[in-house]
């Protein structure tokens, strides 16, 4: 089958690389246009695209997707599939383009966690279980009729970060097994509705963007509650709070459940090895944070750099 491959960031990377190694014949790479990045404000290429270039792929970067030359171009590559991993949404005569439709790789175990941050939004919902799912497209967002799906731990100690590197992983060999089985007509499609109704999910979680505000910590609420909001965002887009009227992130923190004897929000230190805030029932240690305009570091050193 000729596949035509859509992806941006380096999640999307890894199902690029185990397609080729797969032998399948990626025929163009569709991600993100150029943008201006760092204090230089240099155009900065896509994960994707610096990968697609090594390996001599030919790469389209549409700033619409319904631009006529985009269209134009994308069809006379004669695709028999498209493959979407981590890209962003796609008008329907793009996914209706080729013969057997346009597939995506989705973090997540569809139908929970539809949305633009589904690894963020299961660490921070305290979950134990995550995965990977493969589906076809359709006009709503994550809706479409699921192919595979695989599952992987979530481990108390996991940040985001960590939970994004095992899904990157399982994802891409999933990716390379669902389109073996689209290209040998040996698949079965599952309804999410379907799965929905049968399971009786109660409750459907969402997984929508997450915006700088959303990142502020709310100290008043139980130390596990924010131990996942601290875990969930890291290492992007980073939690934070504010001290000495600054900005401060918090990578890593450790949580202490016992009576705090403090307001939530309150904090404590020794000023060299610790410095944690209350909540409305334990404390927050916090161990890898950074200030504002300074650079990531333990909390040891950022006490001997900081009057409180």
């Amino acid at each position: 089958m000729k596949i035509i491959f859509m992806g941006t960031p380096e999640f999307a990377v890894a199902s690029l690389d185990a397609l080729l190694q797969a032998k399948q014949e990626v025929v163009a790479v569709v991600t993100a246009p150029d943008k201006p990045a760092g204090r230089g404000r240099q155009l900065s290429q896509s994960a994707v695209k610096e990968f697609a270039l090594q390996k001599k792929l030919p790469v389209l970067q549409p700033e619409k997707l319904k631009n006529p030359e985009f269209l134009q171009e994308l069809e006379s590559f004669k695709a028999d599939l498209q493959v979407v991993v981590a890209f962003r949404m796609l008008p329907e005569m793009v996914w209706k383009m080729p013969s057997k439709g346009t597939i995506n790789l989705h973090a997540s175990l569809l139908p929970q966690y539809r949305g633009a941050a589904p690894i963020n939004w299961a660490v921070i919902n305290g979950e134990k279980q995550t995965g990977v799912s493969t589906f076809f497209l359709k006009q709503e967002i994550d809706t479409g009729d699921l192919i595979l799906t695989d599952q992987t731990s979530i481990l108390e100690t996991d940040t985001a970060g960590n939970v994004h590197d095992k899904l990157m992983v399982i994802g891409a060999k999933l990716l390379v097994k669902t389109v073996a089985m689209i290209e040998s007509g040996n698949y079965q499609e599952v309804s999410q509705k379907d799965l929905i109704k049968n399971e009786e999910v109660i409750e459907l979680k969402h997984a929508p963007k997450i915006f700088k505000e959303d990142c502020q910590i709310n100290w008043a609420q139980p130390v596990e509650k924010v131990y996942d909001f601290i875990r969930g965002l890291s290492p992007y887009p980073t939690a934070f709070t504010h001290l000495n009227n600054k900005v401060l992130k918090v990578f890593w923190a450790e949580k202490q459940e016992t009576n705090p004897g403090i307001s939530a929000g309150a904090f404590l230190t020794d000023h060299k090895t610790f410095l944690k805030f209350a909540c409305t029932d334990g404390f927050i240690n916090l161990k890898e944070v950074q200030l504002e305009g300074k650079k990531r570091m333990k909390v040891d050193e950022f006490l001997r750099g900081i009057k409180l």
